[in-house]
Order: structure tokens, then sequence, then C-alpha cells
């Protein structure tokens, strides 16, 4: 999901219409991020791991869609093959564009390179100098994508705090053959069963204790996308 992204106008973009997806942009993505509202869904089909940029040092929950850079089991000759597609990828090729000048304020972008973009095929963003319902619904779901995504960085970065995420490799064994996939971060279970009774209270209230949890049980998939790995082969 590389294509550069421009600031979506009426007076730019009035004539372009959206196609149905393929999912072709993700196709060689074996990771794509998700926020702890998705896990719930998410965790009975990937793993959800977390991932730690190392440039800002903010944590990023994300599901693994596959077992190896450029392998993504969940998509194949243009359809998905799961039943949950996350909202990063429903949301494409729309986006969001930020201005790091101008805090908490987001814009409606467009992927004008995208072939799901076009002025002859798919549904209209605009009519008559308007916007479609179409891109109403899209446009709300974009911006409820963002705000949970920045809810689940903050919440991260709390359950860092609390020495809850460690760094961990995944062994899988695909066809007899062990692979091993770093650079991941897991819920340290040791850590959570040793919490006090009010910290592990606070992760209830907070509503962390499902994510959580979902997170742990969902990392026995990694078996799942062995299997699948094989029988593709």
């Amino acid at each position: 999901m590389q294509n550069q992204i421009t600031l979506l106008e009426q007076t730019k973009h009035g004539e372009l219409k959206l196609a149905a997806s393929d999912y072709s942009h993700v196709a060689e993505q074996h990771i794509v991020p998700v926020t702890l509202h998705e896990i719930s869904r998410a965790a009975t089909e990937y793993p959800i791991v977390f991932v730690k940029n190392s440039d800002t040092n903010e944590f990023q929950s994300v599901a693994m869609l596959g077992l190896k850079p450029g392998q993504n089991l969940s998509v194949k000759d243009g359809k998905w093959q799961g039943l949950y597609i996350p909202a990063v990828v429903r949301d494409y090729p729309l986006g969001l564009v930020l201005n790091p000048d101008v805090k908490d304020k987001v814009w409606i972008g467009i992927r004008e390179e995208a072939k799901e973009v076009s002025k002859t095929e798919g549904q209209p963003l605009f009519v008559d100098g308007k916007e479609t319902p179409l891109l109403e619904t899209r446009k709300k779901a974009l911006i409820s994508h963002y705000e949970q995504d920045q809810a689940t960085r903050g919440i991260l970065g709390f359950l860092n705090e609390k020495g809850l995420l460690i760094n961990q490799t995944l062994t899988v064994d695909v066809a007899g053959e062990k692979r091993n996939i770093n650079g991941l971060y897991v819920v340290d279970e040791a850590k959570l069963n040793e919490l006090s009774d009010e910290e592990f209270l606070d992760l209830k209230k907070r509503g962390l204790l499902g994510p959580i949890f979902g997170h742990l049980g969902s990392l026995n998939q990694v078996n799942r996308l062995a299997r699948v790995e094989m029988q593709d082969k």
C-alpha cells in the first residue's frame, strides 16, 4: 500500500469512482496493522502480535498474514481468503492525510494511481458536487479507524510501561522446516499473572482483558498459517 496519497477534493476529484478491490495492494504484505478494537475478530484467524517502531519507540499491533516477508496467505487470485478483512485493508484506496503542524485534525485522502480509482468504473464519490453516501460511509469508517489506532498506541504504551510487553521469537514448523520469526513482541503471561489484584482490576476497567487474552490465544494461529502455506505449495 505504498501508492502516494493526496488530499481528496471535490474540485479535483469530482469525477472519480471507486471499484471493488482485488486486494493486490497487500498481496505481498505479511503483516498489516490492526487496532485493539479488531483483535476479537482478527484473532480467530490470524496471529496478533506487536512490533516496535525503532524511530519513535511506539508499539503497534499487527495481524500476521504470512510467515515470511512478501507472503500473504490471505490473498489468492485477487480474492481474500479469510472471513475478517482488517480495517486498514478495507480503507484502501482512501486514507487519511495528516499535518504534523495541526494536531487533532485529519483530512481524507485518495491514492489516485490505485487501479480501483477511475472515471469510468465503480461507484462515484461525488454527485452534483456533493459527497455520495458511499463516500460519507467510507469517511466515517476512516475516522473511526484513526481514532481506534490512536487509542491503541496509547494503550500499548501503557502496557509497555507496566512491563507486560516482551520481545519474543516465534518458532513454527513448516513441512519439517523450523522457521524463526523475529522482531515481535507479545504480552508476558508470567508478568500478567504476577500483577496485583488492584493492577489486574485496572486492566479490566480499561477494557483490556479481552484484547490481551485474544492476542495470547491467537498465537496458536501460526500453525494454521503453516498448514495454509503447505497446502499452497
